[in-house]
């Protein structure tokens, strides 16, 4: 395997968590006794650009098909954080009527809408044909396509150049980031900007994130190596922010390496001094993930078993990707945790990959009434407490893996 950037050959394993099924391959009844396909989950770093990645075992056109079944809209937190980023970027950049928002990965519109409620004309590109479907009844407007450089070529073909060109979370879902990046460099109008939101690698590594890794995930993101993958596709970084979300984002903001309007601000070289100092251009710095994994591993298997002995009884919150790492990596199997709740219909009725734990709506839990709720999607930890904090009524606690096992 060769780095997906700079075509260095890939020798050092930053996390082998086995073999896993996609994390978003949910089953229905019927096939539980069906085979399941089971692809490596073996992250590589880069010891020349230090991109971290996996190879691509499964193509992201069988990834991001008609029955993917992530829609934004699900999360309220995610909600009132696109609407906050709308109000900033039109605080900053003030964009009309004669304006035009591109958005990258736009899911079923829980972005777009809040361009269009202001009459900024938008359009989301987004492969996955239902959840595209779910943003046209918002109004919002999607090509249903991969993003690269030939849809870019061709919307920008049509006149459809964009004045804001946006992603969230995307930028590390494409296997092909030299593609996808020279893309954007064709779309942009000359003077627009470009958005990118992505989980920090050094989050992940600082905080134990390792379920955070999936087959979605081609790549994990520093900001030293993201600006050097813009840089190869003339585009400069000149603004980055910081964020909680995901638990622990950066914002990247780009141009036209040509564009003289929008100078650097002293942020980029602050985030690059910062990982330089965090010791993320020295391979070390790499090299112990692996025992951090396995140390929560043990932690919660050791917690499941522990309280099946006491007559105890676990159920899970969020069937989200993340969650299907932690618990596909550990071996937890629907012998250990009964049922996991999720607010998205389109998994209810479904089961998890490979665990085998079914699906259900939010009333299960009320008349199950488990002693233990397991929060999978950590990064919504206060958002799910305050909505299920009616478990307190029967003494439930709740329960989160990462970075460490904490009850609350």
């Amino acid at each position: 395997m060769n780095c997906r950037f700079c075509t260095t050959e890939l020798n050092d394993v930053f996390i082998d968590l086995g073999n896993a099924p996609a994390s978003n391959s949910f089953l229905a009844k019927e096939a539980l006794n069906e085979p399941e396909t089971f692809y490596p989950l073996k992250v590589h770093t880069c010891p020349n650009c230090f991109l971290v990645q996996v190879d691509e075992y499964k193509k992201s056109d069988a990834i991001f098909d008609s029955n993917y079944v992530y829609f934004s809209s699900y999360s309220t937190s995610w909600l009132a954080h696109a609407r906050a980023y709308v109000e900033k970027m039109q605080e900053r950049f003030r964009y009309t009527t004669d304006s035009l928002v591109v958005e990258i990965a736009s899911n079923d519109g829980y972005l777009l809408q809040y361009f269009k409620e202001r009459n900024i004309p938008v359009l989301g590109v987004e492969p996955t044909a239902n959840t595209a479907a779910a943003a046209a009844e918002k109004g919002v407007p999607s090509v249903v396509d991969f993003f690269g450089v030939r849809l870019a070529r061709q919307l920008a073909a049509e006149g459809k150049k964009a004045d804001l060109l946006l992603g969230n979370n995307v930028l590390a879902h494409v296997p092909d980031i030299v593609d996808f990046v020279g893309g954007m460099k064709i779309l942009l109008k000359e003077q627009g900007v470009i958005t990118m939101e992505f989980p920090h690698l050094m989050q992940l590594v600082d905080n134990n994130q390792f379920d955070t890794i999936y087959h979605e995930h081609f790549s994990y993101l520093s900001f030293h190596t993201v600006k050097q993958i813009f840089e190869a596709a003339g585009l400069e970084l000149f603004d980055v922010e910081e964020l909680t979300t995901h638990g622990g984002s950066l914002r990247i903001y780009a141009k036209h390496k040509e564009d003289p309007t929008r100078p650097v601000g002293p942020q980029v070289a602050a985030l690059l001094q910062k990982e330089k100092e965090k010791g993320m251009l020295e391979m070390p710095y790499y090299s112990n993930f692996q025992g951090k994994a396995f140390a929560i591993k043990k932690q919660l298997l050791q917690f499941l078993l522990d309280q099946q002995k006491a007559g105890k009884t676990v159920a899970a919150y969020g069937a989200a990707a993340k969650g299907n790492t932690l618990l596909n990596y550990c071996g937890v199997k629907n012998d250990l945790i009964g049922f996991v709740v999720d607010a998205n219909p389109y998994k209810q009725d479904k089961y998890l990959p490979a665990s085998h734990i079914p699906v259900v709506n939010e009333d299960q839990l009320k008349t199950a009434k488990p002693d233990f709720v397991l929060i999978l999607p950590w990064n919504l930890k206060e958002e799910i407490m305050k909505q299920l904090a009616y478990i307190k009524d029967w003494n439930g606690q709740f329960v989160t893996a990462i970075p460490s096992l904490q009850t609350t």
